[in-house]
């Protein structure tokens, strides 16, 4: 209350001032009273005035004249090595593949690549006899030494059919994909098998029609066929297979695999396993004495149900060595478990 009056009486003395003629500008102070409000804060003082501007100006004007920094990579490198010490690089784990412990040759030295000579079409059956019944097939050895990655994607994309088509319909979708390749590999027999080429297209079913299309430019490059539908048997690593077919591909002796598929393969590495399943397949053959020749090329052959043109993958007897050894080490993970 106090300083309201004060502020009154001094609001009245500064209009009788001017009412006196008192230049505005001259009147500063009346009665000792402060024309500056008391409760006004003091300004405060920056910190920066008390630099010495002229010993840092030259400072100053460098850094702002520099367009780029002083430091470079090396530098900053040498100042982290002053403050935490030299800097320890690890070396990077070893990437030298794994060899098997019993490198078992692909090819057998006591067989010869005989010459084709036309007769019946080798079909030898699984005999399962004391001597066989445990051994284990190659399907079997691939399945059971798979990658962790490729099982992981096998039964993400087995729990995402069940959850569109339910556990009875994923079980019909696959007993119809089996049944589907059984009628593709007897519609591809019955084209091998018939003694006279017929000059109408002969009728396949329905569902593998679309198979067969897809791979008839391939039949045409495939002659001297030895054996379909085949068991084979390892005599000293102890496993069997069933071939496909052994013929010729363009000239060369192959083991051929037919495969079918929903998704279209281009490249050797989109068929997984069926490599090593090849190579397994030859290698059997070759210590076999069922055969009296023996096989050092393969051929993968992945058909479409739309009919679109099969891909062919061919691997000559260079390009499935690698395979033949990553089948050895497969073989020797199963013989572990």
């Amino acid at each position: 209350m106090a300083i309201t009056m004060q502020v009154l009486k001094l609001l009245i003395q500064c209009k009788c001032a001017r009412s006196m003629g008192f230049p505005s500008g001259q009147f500063s102070r009346v009665d000792n009273l402060s024309t500056s409000c008391q409760w006004r804060a003091r300004k405060k003082v920056s910190q920066y005035r008390t630099v010495d501007t002229e010993r840092y100006s030259s400072l100053v004007r460098k850094v702002l004249s520099s367009k780029t920094s002083s430091q470079t990579p090396a530098s900053i490198e040498n100042e982290n090595c002053q403050l935490y010490g030299p800097v320890v690089r690890s070396r990077p784990p070893s990437q030298q593949p794994k060899v098997p412990k019993n490198l078992h040759p692909l090819l057998n030295e006591a067989k010869g690549q005989s010459e084709y000579v036309p007769g019946p079409l080798a079909r030898i059956t699984l005999q399962k006899d004391s001597n066989t019944k445990h051994l284990p097939s190659v399907t079997r050895i691939l399945q059971k030494t798979m990658p962790p990655d490729q099982a992981f994607y096998l039964e993400r994309w087995k729990r995402r059919m069940i959850a569109e088509l339910g556990e009875e319909g994923f079980k019909e979708y696959s007993l119809n994909i089996f049944r589907q390749g059984r009628l593709f590999h007897a519609a591809i027999e019955e084209n091998f098998t018939q003694e006279t080429p017929s000059k109408e297209d002969p009728e396949h079913p329905m569902d593998v029609s679309g198979y067969v299309e897809s791979v008839s430019h391939v039949l045409n490059d495939i002659t001297g066929v030895r054996a379909i539908e085949s068991a084979v048997q390892h005599s000293t690593l102890q496993y069997l297979g069933i071939v496909d077919c052994v013929a010729q591909y363009r000239g060369s002796l192959c083991v051929i695999d037919w495969k079918t598929s929903e998704k279209p393969k281009p490249l050797l590495r989109h068929t997984y396993d069926n490599p090593l399943q090849i190579a397994a397949y030859i290698g059997a053959l070759n210590s076999d004495n069922n055969y009296s020749y023996q096989v050092e090329s393969g051929l993968i052959v992945v058909a479409y149900k739309d009919g679109s043109p099969a891909h062919t993958h061919f691997l000559n007897s260079q390009q499935i060595m690698p395979f033949w050894q990553k089948w050895l080490l497969r073989l020797e993970e199963y013989a572990e478990k």
